[in-house]
């Protein structure tokens, strides 16, 4: 069984083609899946889509956040309310993270010498300042933390990886993955330009939490 797990702020018009998308990909890949909306406190319709598709569909599930935690506390909310799953995939809600791509990552997955395969990213998905930046902050995320220069967090992760993500509750899921000393690879993937509306992360927070993703990272871990 495998789990998706996205995270949801703002992203009413594009639920639908999320979760239309996916099935297509992974009822044609031949797997069992499950799709768990996790939206947080989203200002817009975005609860409302997400309980209207799960009605339609027993693989789709909502877990609703009363106060808006971030991405990452909302992706490790999401993994903890999916406990049987074999195989965890993390994907954002925007459609920037191709849905098409999540089988090449379970076929990777699948080979068995890694915990964790990245969606790497690749492509023109962004401002190029936007760009440049992060691929600065994951460069220096991968030289203090190993993980591969081009992760973000669309990625899947066997069950050793999952517990070890909860169990250090990182600031971030790929810094978390290096913390917790997990083999990871990444499968190049062409993130898409985003179709409708505008991303939640300001400038200024996002250099914010490059600096305490990167600062926690270079910690050492008791």
């Amino acid at each position: 069984m495998i789990a998706v797990v996205t995270p949801v702020y703002g992203n009413a018009a594009t639920l639908p083609a999320l979760a239309q998308r996916l099935a297509v990909a992974l009822d044609e890949a031949g797997v069992a899946w499950t799709l768990r909306f996790v939206v947080d406190a989203s200002p817009d319709d975005s609860l409302a889509v997400a309980t209207r598709l799960a009605a339609t569909d027993g693989r789709l599930s909502v877990t609703t956040l009363t106060r808006s935690v971030g991405q990452n506390r909302a992706l490790l909310a999401g993994l903890a309310a999916e406990p049987d799953a074999d195989v965890w995939v993390c994907l954002d809600a925007d459609l920037q993270d191709p849905p098409e791509a999540v089988p090449a990552l379970l076929t990777r997955l699948a080979r068995g010498d890694m915990r964790v395969v990245f969606a790497g990213r690749r492509g023109a998905y962004e401002s190029r300042a936007r760009l440049l930046t992060g691929r600065m902050h994951r460069a220096a995320l991968s030289l203090v933390s190993g993980v591969p220069t081009d992760a973000g967090a669309f990625l899947a992760m066997d069950a050793h990886a999952r517990h070890a993500l909860l169990a250090l509750d990182p600031p971030s899921i790929v810094a978390g993955v290096g913390a917790g000393g997990l083999r990871s690879d990444s499968v190049p993937v062409v993130r898409d330009a985003r179709p409708s509306g505008r991303s939640a992360w300001t400038a200024w927070a996002r250099l914010r939490q490059s600096a305490r993703t990167l600062a926690w990272a270079a910690s050492p871990r008791r």
